[in-house]
């Protein structure tokens, strides 16, 4: 397996990352994000459901057991460095602190809204926490609706409809945020990122992908992992220009992913993905 990317964003593949405890399984990683000590967080259907890594992959930490539901979907951590967990089948998100302890929920647990009727929450899929605190949630599974939430958890607004025009969606994967106040949505299921102003006014989309399912950005650039047609992760400029990219299913990329589901990047740039199929359900892309 050779060199993947190009230029000033080359990459190889680290085999078997993390080093797993004896006995310990991710069964599967379904998110994965780093924090500003470079801590790698992973949530995962095993029995220790978020886990705690350096970037060599030595265990530092767990939490969570018997905290979530059986198909939690995804975790961000603000800039505070609290974390938060979407809990797709619980109906909610929950904000914790980095040794787990719980801040508070937005949601009600075991109680979704209407099907596509927009108020939250039918089986969110992602959230996002801004520096000024306003905080992002992709209403993805069984809802088509993005909400923008105050600081205080206080509901802003909410927009999305099915379909596949601006503004309206197949399934919100997930949710990002730049530097530009331009709110990023992974329209999955429409192979397509379409971005909004923290008001919901439609603004453009990028068409290039096979179920987009996250963006990560980090010093300005943005990483995308697709899921479809064996998976890929694309490398853009936020004026959506093509920095690089590979495929797991043929190329350089070959085998190196199977179905990514989320992404992050650390501070030396290496690029970390969980994977939901596969022998391998965290890949790491160290930066060379």
């Amino acid at each position: 397996m050779g060199v993947l990317g190009d230029g000033d964003f080359k990459y190889e593949s680290v085999a078997n990352w993390p080093e797993m405890p004896r006995y310990w399984s991710f069964d599967t990683a379904v998110g994965v994000a780093v924090n500003a000590q470079d801590e790698i967080h992973v949530l995962s259907l095993g029995k220790h459901p978020l886990t705690i890594w350096d970037i060599a992959g030595k265990f530092i930490s767990s939490w969570g057991e018997g905290s979530f539901s059986t198909n939690p979907h995804s975790l961000h951590i603000e800039p505070s460095g609290d974390i938060w967990v979407v809990d797709r089948e619980y109906h909610i998100a929950s904000q914790h602190t980095s040794s787990g302890k719980v801040v508070r929920v937005l949601g009600n647990k075991l109680s979704p809204s209407p099907t596509v009727f927009g108020k939250p929450f039918n089986q969110p899929s992602g959230l996002y926490t801004t520096f000024s605190e306003d905080i992002f949630v992709s209403d993805g599974y069984g809802n088509y609706r993005v909400h923008r939430f105050s600081s205080s958890g206080h509901l802003v607004r909410s927009w999305g409809n099915p379909g596949d025009g601006p503004g309206e969606f197949a399934l919100l994967h997930n949710v990002t945020v730049d530097s530009r106040n331009r709110v990023f949505i992974c329209d999955r299921m429409n192979h397509r990122i379409q971005l909004f102003d923290y008001d919901g006014a439609y603004l453009e989309e990028w068409c290039d992908f096979n179920e987009p399912c996250e963006v990560w950005i980090r010093n300005e650039i943005a990483y995308v992992i697709e899921q479809g047609n064996g998976s890929a992760i694309s490398i853009w400029t936020l004026d959506h220009e093509l920095i690089t990219s590979w495929k797991g299913a043929c190329g350089p990329g070959e085998g190196t992913l199977t179905a990514g589901h989320s992404i992050c990047v650390d501070s030396e740039g290496s690029i970390y993905v969980a994977d939901v199929r596969g022998p391998a359900s965290i890949r790491k892309f160290q930066r060379i």
